[in-house]
């Protein structure tokens, strides 16, 4: 008779970054999307960020990511995925080498209204050979570009899913999530040699 082991199977751990241009709703993803309470290390905007930080696009904005956001959600009972939001100011960029550490895939969020912030998180990954998908963040539940015109704007590689999405809806993030997996997947896939017969 075979035993069944009654021990839990401990879920695998993988971690997705989070990245964008400033203001572009990283911690409102990593918030929203969290099944944790979100560690989040916003700081209220100082005049000392005037001059510094370009709030162009974003001139409401009263806080900001100074560390990191750290949220985690389980996708199914044996895959938990821990998310790291990247600060998005050029001066901590300092910080992105040691948050992508260890990272499977990423997320890019896009603002279609500025665009251009994208440039810098995109170049940081595939430098880097990390797969990720670009999100899309309708702000105010609108979009004035269809996924394909964004697709060509930013360069990206016909195998790069890019997704509508509103960061501020658990299940639009999830599905932004989902494809970066996707990605990352396939990315593996790819690198995958099968192993030859050895000929005497």
């Amino acid at each position: 008779m075979v035993s069944v082991s009654s021990e839990p199977v401990m879920p695998t751990a993988l971690k997705i970054l989070i990245a964008g241009g400033f203001g572009v709703g990283k911690t409102t993803m990593v918030g929203s999307v969290s099944e944790v309470p979100p560690l989040e290390t916003e700081e209220r905007m100082t005049e000392a960020s005037y001059g510094i930080d370009d709030l162009s696009g974003v001139e409401g904005k009263a806080s900001t990511t100074v560390a990191m956001d750290f949220g985690r959600i389980t996708i199914a009972p044996e895959l938990v995925v821990y998310l790291f939001g990247t600060p998005g100011q050029d001066r901590f960029w300092f910080m992105w080498d040691d948050l992508a550490t260890g990272a499977l895939g990423a997320v890019v969020l896009a603002d279609t209204r500025r665009l251009e912030a994208s440039f810098a998180s995109i170049d940081f990954f595939e430098e880097r050979d990390v797969p990720f998908a670009v999100g899309i963040n309708c702000f105010h539940g609108r979009c004035d570009c269809t996924a394909e015109q964004v697709r060509t704007a930013l360069a990206l590689d016909p195998a790069t899913p890019v997704i509508l999405c509103d960061v501020r809806d658990r299940n639009s993030s999830k599905q932004v999530l989902l494809a970066a997996l996707q990605a990352a997947r396939a990315r593996a896939a790819t690198r995958r040699t099968p192993v030859g017969r050895l000929i005497p």
